[in-house]
């Protein structure tokens, strides 16, 4: 009897479903910690030189140090002028350039899941990633398109008719998606395909949520559209420069390149850069006015007068006095943020190289890696944008609200209309109103 007791207590019993559950693994030929074990044990495979033949053989005397700078400087030059091009363009090519890199980082990310795991055969991964793109990309851009061209929409029976039921039109996508991805279940690999499924969605949140955000911000004024990614640009490129030549001092692990002196340099040269590019572009109508929709041309317009932020004001300092535009002072808490939090995007997504075991998403621009490479820290500075904007700058807009008055009921206009003129009359705007004209 004693000794039963001793081999109870040395042999507790397994619940059965943990019973069941191992012995079904065992059966399927591992188990779920074996398959993860073995993923994460395969690193993925680096890509070779990418850098194409002329700048090899232009820069062959020099060593990979040198090389890797003039590759990185010379590539960077050329982003920067096709940015210029872009912006010349106007905003339209604008919010066309962001869709292309949104699928494009989203192809990156998701293609490094695939590469991880396409050994396991998971039914209809890459089929339903990209399902679910589309879905939340008509969704996003469904609720753009009423948003902004709401004339056009009442204007277009069909498109009157997909704005009307665009969120139930969504969430039916969705849930078709949903449903396939249940169906496509299969025993022996239930833990990685819920995996991969939460690692669609953290990308679309990522990648599709943020480009949102950054037309949002377009159509505020392509001012916030290019003062903070340049401002992010501006602090890559001199984060690099101080760090090649007075880096001494690792900044953090997971980045063993960055450093304190390419840190600190590079956030004062932001902050600079930030309020002289602000003052350049502040003088232009062009980039201070919203980008609106015309529906009598149907284009995009740019014409309006400048609010007081854009305008020059005399601001006092200790024995002497400057004339700013009020944006440059928003430009100084942008630039910040790019300098000191937006680096973490990028710390965040060499985390996600080193977990994978990968030098770059991709190998798409020579020197830099993938596009994603390229973005990862001016997703982060989108959405602070966007939050600065609603919290610090926007305020209701009265062309959105008169579309919107117009499409209401007849006696439910003339109902606001008494409302709104029992209220001026209270306040007796009304009658010194009526007096003027």
């Amino acid at each position: 009897m004693t000794e039963l007791r001793q081999r109870a207590v040395r042999e507790p019993d397994a619940p059965p479903e943990d019973k069941e559950s191992e012995s079904e693994a065992k059966v399927d030929g591992e188990t779920a910690s074996d398959s993860e074990s073995r993923a994460e044990a395969a690193p993925l495979s680096t890509s070779a030189d990418d850098t194409p033949e002329v700048l090899n053989r232009a820069l062959s005397n020099l060593s990979s140090r040198w090389k890797n700078w003039w590759v990185r400087g010379i590539l960077t030059l050329a982003m920067i002028a096709f940015f210029f091009i872009i912006i010349y363009l106007g905003p339209m090519v604008l919010m066309i350039i962001v869709m292309c890199v949104q699928i494009k980082c989203f192809h990156e990310i998701i293609t490094i899941g695939y590469n991880v795991y396409h050994s396991y055969d998971l039914p209809w991964f890459r089929t339903l990633s990209w399902y679910f793109l589309l879905c939340v990309n008509y969704f996003f851009y469904g609720e753009t398109v009423t948003d902004y061209f709401f004339t056009l929409v009442q204007r277009e029976e069909p498109l009157r008719i997909l704005s009307k039921y665009h969120r139930f039109i969504s969430f039916t996508l969705y849930l078709i998606g949903f449903c396939m991805f249940v169906l496509s279940l299969v025993k022996k690999h239930y833990r990685l395909q819920f995996y991969m499924f939460g690692w669609t969605h953290v990308t679309l949140l990522i990648v599709v949520t943020q480009s949102h955000l950054v037309i949002h911000n377009l159509f505020e004024g392509m001012i916030w559209f290019i003062v903070p990614i340049s401002c992010v640009i501006c602090n890559d490129i001199m984060a690099y420069m101080f760090g090649f030549f007075f880096g001494r001092t690792p900044l953090i692990k997971l980045s063993p390149k960055k450093t304190w002196e390419g840190f600190i340099g590079g956030f004062f040269a932001t902050v600079v850069f930030g309020l002289l590019l602000s003052y350049v572009m502040s003088g232009y109508r062009c980039f201070v006015c919203p980008v609106e929709y015309n529906n009598d041309t149907n284009s995009f317009t740019v014409d309006c007068e400048p609010s007081d932020l854009f305008r020059l004001q005399e601001y006092s300092i200790p024995e002497t006095t400057v004339w700013m535009y009020p944006f440059q002072i928003h430009s100084i808490a942008l630039s910040t943020f790019a300098s000191l939090i937006g680096p973490f995007g990028g710390f965040f997504a060499s985390g996600f190289k080193r977990a994978f075991k990968i030098k770059d998403f991709a190998n798409t621009i020579p020197g830099h890696g993938g596009i994603m490479d390229r973005f990862d820290c001016q997703y982060l500075m989108a959405t602070f944008v966007n939050v600065y904007i609603a919290s610090f700058i926007r305020g209701p807009n009265p062309s959105k609200l008169i579309q919107q008055f117009l499409t209401l009921r007849p006696d439910q206009q003339l109902h606001i209309f008494n409302t709104l003129r029992s209220h001026l009359a209270d306040k007796g705007m009304l009658t010194a109103a009526t007096e003027d004209e």
